[in-house]
């Protein structure tokens, strides 16, 4: 009986699809469930065989039947705790799940025993990431280059990756070039080589952009100037204006963490991405060309809650659907919640009662346990003070421990939510919404609106604005922001002016959030691309025209290098 899982010569790959940058590719000969009967057979008749444990586990991966295959890998590292594989084993399989800090623990245990595996080591640098460790997954990948790591050159992607979240652009310059020189056919290349090139193309303009930022406000006893109308908004919302329908023309990186968007419903691919690596293998993740559209209707300022499928029509792409896969009321999906509320400077005039309103609508929107919500604060940076959890008390807990001071990054922190959103590892179809709380200024963003808005619609994710201006008066360019955030992801943008405004506003989201519907299609005419489709949707009923509220469009996605 071999040591290792089983190979035949056909070979049939399945990717198991993890959060975030990469999918797990587990290789098994196309008689799977004889292949775990006779690994089964080998832990009777010996079950000392810690071999035979990890072939096990990995015959129940490539099921996904992820119970069993925990319990053969904690069984391998029971019997040998230092046997490197079967703590790499146990650290790819949290990582599939999403637990990155377990994922860690094992695979320091697995580096401790084998230092210069760089296997083990890219794992590792893979959860230190999704740790957001980024300082550290630099350090791992630096020790992987130092070492021989002929088809781990994927590695330096992630060290790109972590470079962006440090806002380092030297580092995403130096780490793409060595991912391209080291593996220059990787399905990944060519992506790469067009972030260079973006990279370069923008230096002057991330240069001249940083020298206008104004220094971060520290909380004082003064209230801080408005923001609400200075050049840098203006601009950006010059440049999404003047841009036509697709909204990421000027993107920094195209790229970015996930290298490329996804279409939402769980079953679409995030084709950018680093690939993790089975042995010498990359695989692509299987794709699913499918689009899940949310949108709201409303006559005259009143939801309308009871339209049926004839009485919508849709267009991607100015064509009609390929297919319907799908219609429902949100009232029968999972929701996934993003609260983001403005910590900065700017705001600290109402800032203990929006808190309290803030508490009180997610204590009425959480209706389900299957609905979950975090909270996150942000000024300079975005911050969770409450991970994912249905539990009313810890989220107002993550409310009341919000402080207020310092910079403004609404673009960034947007742009995190909706990929924090995006990366729950949610098998079905969920309602993904990002409820903001901000007087839309922003003057320590690195990325733009434009990127915030792109990542938004790619990631499916709805954005609702809750303004926190305290003063009436004509509208500003930080009021437009918060509209154009809102509205070209499908969402709405509401300006309550008092306390008492502000609890209606609140109410009144819960309900549009409640009454949305779910259109579920295939598009016609697909074209892995990567190129930008407008969406647009209508309804009517008793033949009239209904106000639609649903996201303008999405990028495609790109289709792999031949022979990946």
């Amino acid at each position: 009986m071999p040591g290792r899982k089983p190979r035949s010569n056909n070979k049939r790959a399945r990717s198991w699809s993890t959060p975030g940058l990469f999918p797990l590719s587990i290789w098994l000969p196309p008689t799977r469930r004889s292949a775990i009967q006779h690994f089964e057979k080998a832990v009777a008749l010996y079950p000392q065989f810690v071999s035979a444990y990890n072939a096990l586990g990995l015959a129940y991966t490539d099921l996904d039947d992820r119970v069993k295959a925990r319990a053969q890998f904690e069984a391998a590292v029971q019997l040998d705790g230092k046997y490197a594989r079967s703590l790499l084993n146990l650290g790819r399989l949290s990582i599939s799940e999403g637990d990155y800090a377990s994922a860690k623990t094992s695979l320091q245990k697995a580096a401790s025993t084998r230092p210069n595996d760089v296997e083990i080591l890219t794992a590792l640098a893979y959860a230190e990431h999704g740790l957001r460790e980024y300082q550290e997954t630099i350090e791992t990948v630096e020790r992987i280059h130092q070492l021989p790591h002929t088809g781990m050159g994927n590695s330096h992607y992630i060290a790109a990756a972590a470079g962006l979240a440090l806002n380092d652009d030297s580092i995403v310059e130096r780490e793409l070039k060595l991912f391209i020189d080291e593996d220059p056919a990787n399905a990944l290349a060519p992506d790469a080589r067009r972030n260079l090139e973006l990279l370069s193309q923008n230096k002057g303009t991330l240069a001249a952009q940083g020298a206008a930022k104004t220094a971060p406000m520290g909380a004082n006893t003064t209230k801080p100037q408005s923001l609400a109308s200075t050049n840098r908004l203006k601009a950006e919302l010059g440049a999404l204006n003047g841009g036509g329908g697709d909204p990421c023309a000027d993107c920094q990186l195209e790229a970015k963490n996930s290298g490329g968007p996804e279409l939402e419903g769980g079953t679409a691919d995030i084709p950018g991405g680093p690939m993790f690596p089975s042995g010498n293998s990359w695989t692509i993740r299987k794709v699913v060309d499918e689009v899940a559209l949310f949108f709201a209707v409303s006559s005259h300022g009143h939801m309308v809650n009871d339209l049926v499928l004839s009485d919508i029509q849709i267009h991607d792409n100015d064509k009609p659907p390929e297919k319907i896969l799908q219609f429902a009321p949100q009232s029968k999906l999972p929701l996934r919640v993003g609260l983001l509320v403005d910590t900065s400077g700017s705001v600290q005039e109402r800032f203990g009662f929006e808190k309290h309103a803030a508490g009180r609508f997610l204590q009425q929107l959480l209706t389900n346990s299957s609905d979950l919500a975090f909270v996150a604060g942000f000024a300079n940076s975005p911050n969770v003070v409450q991970d994912f959890t249905y539990n009313h008390e810890d989220l107002g807990k993550g409310i009341d421990s919000l402080k207020n001071g310092g910079g403004t990054a609404l673009f960034d922190a947007v742009s995190y939510a909706c990929g924090k959103l995006a990366a729950y590892p949610d098998g079905d179809r969920v309602a993904k919404v990002l409820v903001v709380l901000s007087d839309g200024e922003d003057n320590s963003s690195h990325t733009t609106l434009r990127r915030a808005i792109s990542d938004a619609e790619n990631s499916g994710v709805t954005i609702y604005a809750i303004s926190t201006k305290d003063t009436g008066g004509p509208k500003t360019d930080a009021d437009k922001v918060l509209e154009a955030l809102a509205e070209r992801s499908g969402g709405e943008a509401l300006f309550p002016q008092d306390s008492e405004t502000l609890h209606r506003s609140f109410d009144k989201l819960r309900d549009i959030i409640r009454s949305r519907y779910l259109i579920a299609y295939k598009p016609a005419d697909f074209t892995p691309n990567g190129k930008y489709r407008p969406i647009a949707v209508t309804a009517t009923k008793d033949g009239t025209r209904l106000q639609v509220h649903a996201r303008k469009g999405y990028h495609a996605r790109v289709a792999p290098a031949s022979g990946y």
